[in-house]
């Protein structure tokens, strides 16, 4: 090699190495590099008495995010989703729920089914500023700054539920639910409508999260014959209590049962043949007839399995991550405070239709609707609210303090815990 193609070569590289320093004292390099995602965390049942209805809802929030990160992300960042087990155990659920946000660092939980969790975790998300959002219906008498609701709360479900039934199917009723804070507040909240209706409760009965020990209460139902049942069972025991009733010779046709934790994802697993004719109170059915809603649901099959269904709550968390992300869009940043406020402004179409968040309450504006269970596993809709309702957590039945009250007896006489016998 002659010396000239030497000094050519060195002084080559020394341009090439010095424009390489220029650039990264600049700072040019930045604008290429790769961002850092944004870690969000999924905390729901994976396994236990509510994995039938918790599964599915991760399959959906983890949807939303896989549709966002084809888009781009958000901020240009892709989101990654950190997915643990609650394991339908309370304990779990707020140690989770902890490492989540202290060692994971993830700048949103989306997650929680039962109020029992909710109301377990709700203190940590609070002490730590944190948010979490969450996709089911509830009893209500709660409003934090730290939980964005997108489920309904009882007088965008409950209410509505207990007027339809009492207009259309008898004025007696038997209540039966799960021995968690969520049955039990709920079924208060339907005495007092009920009382205020001038109709009669019949029976109430309840038992342990995940019990199949229903022979008891299928008899008393048997023995008062209502003209209905509203049913607040959650997770597997409702398997257990359907076959019981038809077991008895209770069908729809005789007494049918509306239910408030049963929808089209839940029917796959208690077997839609013991629940045809029965009814159900949602916010959404995977029938509603909008071009949103079959765009939705074709997608998620196409993703998951032409067999597969879509509920409520699921399509309540696939809002909530749009809600979030549209809100990190809005703020410039994934910072909580900052999304916190962001969020004031949001509301997007949804496949339930329009939903626009409540910044006094952290809610969502919602239709109610009423579904007749058909034998293919879907739902028929008979009546949906004429406007969309406003959320009010407490209702006016009783007095916010007569309400935390109720709250708090059942809280000490649980053992300082949200559920009978833990959950």
């Amino acid at each position: 090699m002659s010396k000239r193609i030497t000094i050519i070569i060195i002084t080559s590289l020394f341009f090439i190495i010095g424009g390489w320093y220029v650039c990264f004292q600049s700072g040019l390099f930045g604008k290429f590099k790769i961002k850092e995602p944004i870690k969000v965390g999924i905390l729901h049942s994976l396994t236990g008495t509510m994995a039938i209805s918790e599964k599915a809802v991760v399959d959906s929030t983890l949807f939303a995010i896989k549709e966002i990160n084809r888009q781009g992300g958000v901020l240009g960042r892709k989101i990654e989703p950190v997915v643990v087990d609650g394991k339908s155990d309370l304990k779990t659920f707020a140690i989770e729920a902890e490492r989540l946000i202290v060692v994971e660092k993830v700048s949103v939980v989306f997650g929680c089914w039962t109020s029992a969790s909710r109301k377990t975790v709700k203190p940590i998300f609070e002490r730590y500023k944190h948010l979490l959002f969450y996709p089911v219906q509830y009893e209500g008498l709660e409003q934090s700054p730290n939980i964005v609701y997108t489920g309904a709360t009882p007088n965008q479900q409950i209410v509505p539920a207990v007027e339809w039934s009492f207009e259309h199917l008898g004025r007696k009723f038997f209540l039966v639910g799960s021995d968690y804070i969520y049955p039990r507040v709920a079924n208060t909240i339907i005495k007092d409508k009920i009382a205020a209706l001038d109709g009669e409760v019949a029976g109430e009965e309840y038992l342990l999260l995940g019990s199949k020990d229903v022979e008891g209460i299928v008899q008393k139902i048997v023995e008062t014959k209502p003209d209905i049942i509203l049913n607040t069972i959650n997770g597997d025991s409702n398997t257990a209590f359907f076959k019981e009733l038809r077991n008895t010779g209770i069908t729809s046709d005789i007494i049918p049962t509306m239910s408030f934790s049963i929808s089209e994802n839940e029917l796959r697993d208690i077997g839609t043949s013991n629940m045809v004719g029965d009814y159900a109170c949602w916010n959404y059915f995977q029938s509603i007839k909008t071009d949103e809603n079959e765009n939705f649901v074709s997608a998620f099959k196409e993703r998951y399995g032409k067999d597969r269904a879509v509920s409520d709550p699921m399509e309540a968390a696939y809002l909530g991550v749009y809600l979030w992300a549209l809100a990190v869009e809005h703020a410039n940043t994934d910072n909580v405070h900052d999304v916190r406020e962001s969020l004031r402004k949001q509301s997007i179409v949804a496949p339930e239709g329009v939903v626009h968040f409540c910044f006094t309450n952290n809610h969502v504006l919602k239709h109610s609707r009423i579904g007749r269970v058909k034998e293919d596993g879907q739902f028929e809709i008979l009546w949906t609210s004429k406007d969309i309702i406003r959320p009010m957590p407490y209702l006016a039945y009783r007095t916010k303090k007569e309400w935390n009250q109720l709250v708090r007896k059942l809280y000490d006489g649980w053992g300082e815990s949200w559920a009978a016998g833990g959950e």
